[in-house]
């Protein structure tokens, strides 16, 4: 890519943008981080210590007041903002990025998606963890046919929190859009619905488990697709002793394979994209194997790919500046969207809710 790089707005710098975001949007050839939105000091004097260039905006009004100044917005505000900053930068000409979940119904993601397409505006959404290394391994397996015919694939977020950390995140209240289902919930529903297509049926429990949590912090969701698989999807803040990141059994082998991709505690760490990003020790390798745990030396270990999760800015730079394919549509993080209100559902009724 050549030329002048595309002008970067960046609303909020949270978790999400200070973290993942901003830093990835600044390695990416093409992009530049312009403006960082945020009314809080300290993460002001944050964002100026780490891009002394970036210009500051204390909320989104003043960065949509010079609209024209900008080519991209991404939006990495709390949950319940998604929609209608992503809906205000559409009607100001601007293509946007928006951190998951982009909205909290299916109907409101299929509108903003309606509202893109008729702008011809790119409307992306940052489900990065399409570029773990667990996930691009176990693609390269599929692909490659190692596995036989999937028929179940088990997927596990595990975090050991017995304290509520508390903010929005963890809000009871349903316009915040917190809770597990809807954070976590959201990376594997649509891992699941890459990797073995749409969903079929949905069954789900949910269960608020901590002293003073307000919403879901155990929430198990099974999908049966149409292709048959089915997925056994865990996210949980209340478990004690962490299961297999995924646990893959196919007709002629399965692949198992411990711990979480290292690229978000490396950006937590301060690190940057570059050579020997997202690699992961040899230890750490899944294995492939039949008829015998991984745990007692069953089955061959499998090389883990390096984790990618610069690759996703970098392609919303090429579909902007090449035409090139969205990397995450919102009619995709829509699908996801309609497997989560129908696990909603499922908790709430205790039924198998039919797509």
């Amino acid at each position: 890519m050549t030329g002048t790089p595309l002008r970067v707005g960046l609303v909020g710098y949270g978790l999400a943008g200070s973290v993942f975001h901003a830093p990835l949007i600044a390695a990416t050839e093409g992009l530049a981080l312009d403006t960082v939105v945020t009314s809080n000091p300290e993460r002001q004097q944050q964002a100026r210590a780490e891009f002394p260039d970036v210009r500051l905006a204390a909320t989104p009004d003043e960065l949509f007041a010079r609209a024209a100044e900008l080519d991209l917005i991404v939006v990495a505000s709390p949950n319940k903002t998604h929609v209608p900053l992503a809906t205000t930068a559409l009607k100001a000409g601007l293509p946007v990025v928006v951190d998951k979940p982009v909205a909290g119904t299916a109907a409101e993601a299929r509108e903003l998606a309606a509202l893109a397409e008729e702008r011809e505006l790119l409307l992306s959404v940052f489900q990065n963890r399409r570029w773990d290394n667990d996930f691009l391994t176990l693609r390269k397996l599929l692909d490659e046919g190692g596995l036989g015919d999937v028929w179940r694939f088990e997927s596990r977020f595990e975090r050991w929190r017995p304290k509520p950390k508390g903010g929005w995140r963890e809000s009871g209240d349903p316009a915040e859009i917190g809770g597990l289902l809807y954070d976590l919930g959201s990376h594997v529903v649509d891992q699941a619905l890459v990797l073995f297509g749409p969903a079929a049926s949905v069954y789900a429990e949910t269960d608020i488990r901590r002293p003073g949590a307000e919403t879901d912090d155990d929430t198990f969701i099974a999908i049966t697709h149409t292709s048959g698989v089915r997925s056994h999807l865990y996210v949980s803040a209340t478990t004690a002793q962490l299961g297999p990141r995924f646990r893959v059994l196919g007709s002629s082998a399965g692949y198992v394979k411990y711990g979480l991709d290292p690229q978000e505690a490396a950006l937590r760490d301060g690190q940057r994209p570059g050579p020997g990003w997202g690699a992961e020790d040899e230890s750490l390798w899944g294995r492939v194997g039949s008829g015998e745990s991984p745990v007692t030396g069953g089955g061959r270990p499998e090389p883990t790919l390096p984790g990618d999760y610069p690759a996703y800015y970098a392609a919303v730079a090429k579909a902007l500046l090449e035409g090139a394919p969205n990397p995450v549509t919102a009619r995709e993080a829509a699908a996801a969207l309609d497997v989560l209100e129908a696990a909603r559902r499922s908790a709430r009724e205790k039924v198998t809710v039919t797509l």
